[in-house]
């Protein structure tokens, strides 16, 4: 059987685009400030906190839902940790597991609300948020709880052991690895399509593909060679990333979360439990925000009521900026990392720049009507 040849789909890769121009623009506009070893670690300290709650917020987008109330569940779960360690006395692990089972609780109400008693998520969500916030202020008194011990710290702001003095043979090694593995991905990619008869890139549309994520890879680890190496952080993202990627596009319940916001109609008649499916969808919602709420604490080495503040809006836009569409069923966990990515970039850049924190978040908000538009509109174009 030949092999049909297809044309490289510019709309799946036009985020990639988006995040290599918007840094460049940012590169220009602070005199290379942005792309410091100091910066880029920064950026990945930063928006260690948005890219899991972007990874937990893709799977209700694909339902076709949103949850609010991830930043108030932020900061119940950073305010217990905070609280178990200083004034209780607890272990970091047990701290650390009280969070996390908090968050699965919180993330299990709304599950049921939202899927046993039907009641649409964005009331839920909402109750919870308000709810969240409350239980926060009244936990912390109002007042911040800290200092934090330094092994607690670790998670948000350490750094794996560096190899070598000026330059991190680590980081080196991991770039290296993940060319390989980018590599051999493209090939076995290649391969899989030309076996079934599916439709091929050019070889040399292919070939520049790996070549330009490749050099964004080497870019961005030999500047985090340069400064103390692998954040904590970045290996806790990169394990997240990879098992809520894996569940996404290998597993049966990744399907059924796509079908679901396809058609949830044809999803209950083809047999999947939808009612299922929206519990877990929001109970993982839940727990992936504690995670990001005792990442926040070890980050700021401390719990404050304020802690979350409007993160549940980063972790939304980022999906939809990394091209989950409005009405769910399209969008991938790569897609809302690079969404997350975007947006810290644009936060990064426009704090160096000196803009005002009123006029960044005008610049966010026309930057997720514009990606929303864009989807809408080309949705429309394929349909015509």
């Amino acid at each position: 059987m030949k092999t049909k040849k297809a044309h490289l789909d510019l709309q799946q890769y036009g985020m990639f685009v988006a995040l290599i121009a918007i840094f460049l623009i940012f590169n220009v506009a602070t005199g290379g400030n942005n792309a410091t070893p100091v910066n880029m670690n920064n950026l990945v300290m930063q928006n260690g906190y948005v890219v899991i709650l972007a990874t937990g917020m893709l799977l209700c987008v694909l339902t076709g839902n949103i949850d609010l109330g991830v930043g108030s569940i932020v900061a119940v779960t950073g305010a217990v940790a905070a609280i178990l360690v200083v004034d209780k006395g607890a272990s970091i692990p047990v701290a650390f597991l009280v969070a996390l089972l908090i968050g699965l609780a919180s993330g299990a109400f709304v599950g049921f609300f939202v899927a046993y008693i039907g009641i649409p998520p964005f009331v839920v969500t909402l109750a919870t948020m308000l709810m969240g916030r409350g239980l926060t202020y009244t936990l912390l008194q109002a007042q911040t709880k800290g200092p934090l011990p330094e092994n607690f710290n670790k998670i948000g702001a350490g750094f794996l052991p560096k190899i070598g003095a000026n330059l991190d043979i680590l980081c080196l090694v991991v770039a290296a690895a993940a060319t390989v593995l980018l590599v051999f991905s493209e090939l076995n990619d290649i391969r899989t399509k030309k076996k079934y008869g599916f439709e091929t890139i050019p070889v040399w549309q292919s070939a520049v593909k790996v070549i330009v994520i490749a050099a964004i890879i080497w870019f961005f680890f030999i500047k985090l060679a340069q400064y103390n190496g692998i954040p904590m952080i970045l290996v806790l993202m990169f394990v997240i990333v990879a098992i809520y990627h894996f569940i996404t596009s290998k597993t049966v319940a990744g399907r059924q979360i796509y079908a679901l916001g396809g058609n949830a109609k044809a999803a209950r008649l083809s047999g999947i439990n939808t009612k299922r499916v929206f519990f877990w969808v929001y109970t993982n919602m839940g727990f992936l925000a504690a995670v990001a709420g005792i990442v926040l604490a070890a980050r700021n080495a401390s719990a404050t009521p304020k802690a979350g503040d409007g993160f549940e809006m980063d972790a939304i836009a980022s999906c939809y900026i990394g091209g989950a569409a409005a009405a769910g069923g399209v969008g991938t966990i790569i897609g809302a990392v690079v969404g997350a990515f975007i947006m810290g970039i644009l936060n990064n850049g426009m704090s160096l720049m000196g803009w005002s924190t009123d006029i960044q978040k005008i610049v966010k908000g026309l930057v997720l009507l514009g990606a929303v538009t864009f989807d809408i509109v080309s949705n429309r174009r394929k349909g015509n």
